[in-house]
């Protein structure tokens, strides 16, 4: 009887490309996928550190997961970033759990899964080889993550990800082009170039050139890329907006915050003025999006006033904000004492005053679209994104991978509602061509 694994996804788009290449390493080795975690003999947790809450969620989860285990034998692994952080704490704090994987070593999930263990060491940068997808498991998917490069040097003062994904590596530019050729191929329309800090590759061109020889594939019909930098954010980027048609008009370019002061405690190594000097550059039809922290260390009121007026001012199309969470292995960490903890109190008060402001701005821009036709990519039946990566709802008989027109009849912060107005290009190869399931879950 075929033995069934079970893949459970915390935090951003590296670690749902992940769960994928760790799934496909699982068929591979003749295990099969389940819907459910009841039915499986893995139980697999790819996690995120990026805040405390996250892992929380993990512990909250293999807390389920235990009884699993006592009740069928059901075999449990934590991989991701909490894994590398953890290491051999994890397996202290929850020794029921039978192995721990960095982000390094994907490919080892089979034989983990039989031996147990740990694998949560560096791969150095010039023996490192990026997992390579397997196009079939993304066969009836519009859209499919494709990583360009892993690891961040910039080691902002809050973020976990210098200790948990590494230094930099970038992928070999033909290498990416022939596995988005292959995701083509298998009828994925749209791909997005993913990885810590995408806007910094090197892996033989620039991004700029990366993205220009991504368009260049035959079929690729959309192409996004996210996360970056705004020190990396080249005039050559710039021009893609304008000169590439697949490259949709949407950018995430993280600020972190308003104030210059705290921006200098966070080790971003821009000012305010030269993060709007850059965003000033781009295409006035790009979607601008970004990430706020709020209540960082020794953030006083007058910062917090700083913070709302730049946001007041910068047109966000939507915001990711979030309460500052101490991280370990952070310069932050060590700065606690002198800078001081914000009281939590004062925190949350500071990320509602933002979360509010942005979810106004956000409505009244998506109300401006209502009577509107927006070309949307089909993701699920009734659901996909526009250009501008807005989530859109609508009424219509498109399959997965058509890319329609909608004509948007009601808004809300969170999407654009409407009815199908018609079919602008019809997808190859419909879903049920789909030949290799994943179970690949996120939460």
């Amino acid at each position: 009887m075929q033995r069934r694994y079970y893949i459970h996804t915390f935090g951003c788009q590296m670690n749902e490309s992940d769960s994928q290449r760790m799934g496909e390493a699982l068929l591979r080795a003749g295990w099969q996928a389940t819907e459910a975690a009841d039915g499986a003999d893995l139980v697999l947790v790819n996690t995120c550190a990026i805040r405390e809450k996250a892992e929380d969620k993990l512990f909250s989860a293999l807390g389920r997961y235990r009884l699993l285990k006592a009740q069928r034998g059901t075999r449990i692994g934590v991989a991701g970033c909490v894994a590398q952080q953890k290491k051999e704490a994890l397996l202290h704090r929850a020794p029921f759990v039978d192995f721990v994987l960095g982000p390094d070593h994907l490919d080892k999930v089979p034989q983990l899964a039989e031996q147990g263990g740990i694998e949560t060491d560096f791969i150095d940068s010039h023996e490192y080889l990026f997992p390579q997808a397997d196009p079939e498991t993304s066969r009836g998917r519009a859209t499919a993550f494709v990583t360009a490069m892993k690891g961040c040097d910039n080691v902002c003062s809050f973020c976990v990800v210098p200790y948990t994904r590494g230094r930099e590596v970038s992928r070999p530019d033909g290498e990416i082009v022939r596995e988005v050729a292959a995701l083509v191929a298998a009828g994925v329309r749209e791909v997005t170039l993913i990885g810590q800090n995408v806007n910094s590759y090197a892996g033989g061109c620039t991004f700029a050139e990366l993205i220009r020889r991504v368009a260049s594939v035959p079929g690729i019909l959309r192409i996004r890329f996210t996360t970056s930098h705004p020190m990396d954010l080249s005039p050559e980027l710039v021009r893609c907006f304008s000169q590439v048609p697949q490259l949709m008009p949407h950018f995430h370019l993280p600020v972190q915050h308003g104030a210059d002061s705290v921006l200098a405690r966070m080790r971003r190594k821009y000012t305010i003025a030269d993060y709007q000097r850059r965003i000033a550059s781009l295409p006035p039809e790009v979607a601008l999006t970004s990430d706020i922290i709020c209540g960082f260390l020794g953030e006083t009121e007058d910062e917090h006033r700083q913070n709302l007026e730049f946001l007041r001012c910068t047109p966000y199309d939507n915001l990711f904000s979030f309460l500052y969470s101490p991280r370990p292995h952070t310069g932050a960490i060590l700065k606690m004492a002198e800078w001081g903890e914000v009281p939590r109190e004062v925190a949350l008060r500071r990320l509602e005053e933002v979360q509010s402001l942005q979810r106004a701005r956000t409505l009244q821009r998506h109300r401006q679209r209502i009577g509107d036709r927006v070309e949307v990519l089909v993701e699920d039946r009734g659901f996909g994104r526009s250009r501008e990566n807005w989530a859109v709802q609508f009424a219509g008989d498109a399959e997965v991978g058509d890319l329609v027109e909608v004509l948007v009849e009601k808004a809300s912060p969170a999407a654009l509602r409407g009815m199908q107005a018609r079919v602008i290009d019809r997808a190859a190869a419909p879903a049920t061509q789909q030949k290799r399931r994943l179970a690949v879950v996120s939460g």
